[in-house]
């Protein structure tokens, strides 16, 4: 006679241990010993430990049976319950429920695991493998444009290659003039049911792929499919303000289902622009200036996303001085905001002068107290900064 490991060591944890740590060890090793998930050659061995782990937990989450068990041992729960008794109560579904993300709302983490799987509780529902399909698959396509379609707006042609409901069967996969007939291994359920103990595993049926029927003569022109590949032209509008990255979800654009269609996501790429950096929806320049102009004041014209602006330059501009050209940015995406345009001024040093321009500009210094000749001591420009 075989003797029963204990129940805690099966699990891996201290007979104090917590609901919590039961159950997040039962859910770990759930996983890990599932047959679906393991090579062809250890499913046999993986059946048993993911039974033995199965029945642990049973026991061991309920507050009843797991007070008898440490009182008697495997002898007390096998005097009070029978064997299919061990399973009556225990919540194997709420051990996925609420345990991380990553799973579609509406279904606990315990049925897409299962159901990914091919594998459903019970057999109360339908194969999730039959299921998924009847929706279209989402497509994504990235596409790029301008800091001025940034700015203005902008509508695309975009191509996207995807799956179409073939007109000849009209998506029956079947050959016209014939139809799907009912698969003979699952009866129509889309599902076969395997004993495993204690409960049932309703598997994906092979033979139709969870669809219930099966084709005797497949459509010509989509090979029993019922879908074909096509490029289709699609008109995309892209609002003003988008950035690199920013996604726009066109709804039943993506592949055909049984169902209904899935939708095409449009992921942007901003070009870098020649002239403008963008911070935001801020754009940045820079202009070069004379030294003249700088000392005197006047206007310059500037690059802007809408053509070419005058902007003033005041007397005694300073190297590096940015102006801000209130509304010449780009649009806000979410709101009626519009950033502005920052022009940082470069003042440009002649590098060669006439002897006359020398003059003057040595005149100038002269005038300004400053001998260009000797060279300039730290209290002569202490006293400058400062007077």
């Amino acid at each position: 006679m075989t003797t029963k490991r204990d129940y805690y060591e099966i699990l891996g944890v201290a007979k104090n241990a917590s609901a919590e740590d039961i159950r997040k060890s039962y859910r770990e090793m759930a996983l890990k010993f599932h047959p679906d998930r393991v090579p062809a050659e250890q499913k046999k061995e993986a059946e048993e430990r993911f039974k033995e782990v199965s029945e642990a937990y049973a026991v061991l989450s309920d507050s009843a049976k797991r007070d008898l068990y440490d009182k008697y041992g495997h002898s007390g729960i096998d005097q009070k319950y029978a064997q299919e008794d061990i399973f009556k109560g225990a919540d194997f579904s709420s051990i996925f429920r609420d345990m991380g993300g990553g799973f579609s709302s509406g279904g606990s983490i315990f049925e897409e695991i299962f159901g990914d799987l091919g594998f459903d509780i019970g057999g109360g529902k339908q194969s999730r493998g039959a299921s998924s399909r009847r929706r279209g698959r989402d497509l994504q396509i990235a596409i790029d444009i301008t800091l001025e379609e940034v700015a203005a707006g902008v509508e695309k042609i975009i191509t996207v290659p995807r799956y179409e409901t073939c007109v000849n069967c009209g998506g029956s996969g079947a050959k016209p003039g014939t139809k799907r007939n009912t698969c003979p291994q699952c009866k129509g359920s889309g599902r076969t049911v395997v004993s495993n103990g204690f409960f049932q595993l309703a598997q994906t049926c092979s033979r139709c792929g969870g669809e219930g029927s099966i084709i005797q003569s497949a459509c010509p022109d989509c090979r029993g499919e019922g879908r074909v590949k096509v490029t289709k032209k699609i008109k995309v509008k892209i609002p003003a303000g988008v950035d690199t990255g920013s996604q726009l979800r066109v709804r039943q654009e993506g592949e055909a289902g049984v169902s209904s269609r899935g939708d095409l996501y449009v992921v942007i790429e901003v070009r870098q622009h020649d002239i403008f950096e963008r911070h935001h929806n801020d754009i940045a320049t820079s202009v070069n200036i004379s030294m003249s102009r700088a000392v005197l004041g006047g206007e310059v014209e500037v690059p802007a996303l809408e053509g070419r602006l005058t902007m003033k330059i005041p007397p005694g501009t300073q190297v590096s001085k940015t102006f801000r050209l209130k509304g010449k940015g780009l649009p806000d995406l979410h709101s009626q905001d519009i950033g502005d345009e920052l022009v940082r001024v470069n003042i440009e040093i002649p590098t060669r002068l006439s002897s006359r321009q020398r003059q003057l500009i040595e005149e100038f210094a002269k005038l300004n107290g400053e001998d260009v000749g000797a060279q300039e001591s730290f209290t002569d420009k202490f006293k400058k900064t400062f007077r």
